[in-house]
This record gives structure tokens, sequence and C-alpha cells, in this order.
């Protein structure tokens, strides 16, 4: 995702008057120009660091929906509609059957040692942002048995 996209969306929503999913741009976008100002970035944004913003906006959300009580439901709908605008912007993860495939096609000589440790070491950097970690770990530990 291009940092001028989240942008121009955000005047977008400004102009439409969709003040709710205005907010919820303009801290992302604050968000993103943080982590660009802490990277040392801050002229320069890639589109790795804001995928990278955005993954970690869809987690703390998702984790704001499921602690939310059940009889606030005022707030859960707005923690729902928070989460959904944020995931139309995550990028697209990689399905277990895809993750399988690369990791056959780029690490089969790790996978031959069987040693989930190291081909985890291994293989999260390359998958990072790309894949979920959880399913990453679950088709590695498969490949191992």
């Amino acid at each position: 995702m291009k940092f001028e996209t989240l942008h121009g969306d955000m005047v977008a929503a400004m102009k439409a008057r969709d003040k709710a999913r205005k907010t919820v741009l303009s801290t992302l976008i604050a968000d993103v120009k943080k982590a660009a100002i802490d990277a040392g970035t801050r002229e320069d944004i890639s589109e790795e660091l804001v995928d990278r913003v955005i993954l970690k906006s869809v987690k703390t959300a998702k984790e704001q929906l499921d602690s939310c009580p059940d009889d606030r439901a005022e707030l859960k709908a707005e923690y729902q509609y928070n989460y959904d605008v944020i995931c139309e912007y995550a990028p697209k993860m990689m399905s277990e059957e895809e993750i399988r495939g690369y990791l056959a096609e780029n690490f089969a000589d790790l996978l031959a040692s069987k040693n989930k440790g190291q081909i985890m070491k291994a293989v999260m950097p390359a998958l990072k942002g790309k894949a979920d970690g959880k399913a990453i770990s679950s088709v590695v530990a498969e490949l191992c048995k």
C-alpha cells in the first residue's frame, strides 16, 4: 500500500464528510508517519513500512473487538467499523497452500533437516508481512513430522 493512496483516501473521506472513515484513516496515517520517523525514513516512506503498520493496526483492532463486552453494542459497532476499514487496506496474506509451496520451492534443503527452529529462523524474515506467523508455524510443524 502506498502512503499517497492512504492519504488520498483520507482526503476523499473528508470531502465526502465521512467523519468515521476519516478518523480511522488519519489514525493510520499518524501511525505510519510515527513509524517512518522512528525508522529514519521520514521523507521516503516505503510500501513495506506502510504494510507493516497496517498489519499491526489490524491486530490491535481485532484485539479491541474481541475484548469488547457484548453489552456495549455501540462501542462494539465502532470497533467493528474500525476493523473493517483497516482490513480494506491490509495486504493480502498467503494461504497455507501458498506457504507450503513457497517453502518447498525456496527452503527444500532446510525442510530436509526437520529442525523446526532452524527452518523458522530462515523462513520468518522471508515471509514477514506476507503471511501470518501462526500459519507459517503450523505449516512448518506439519512438514517436520
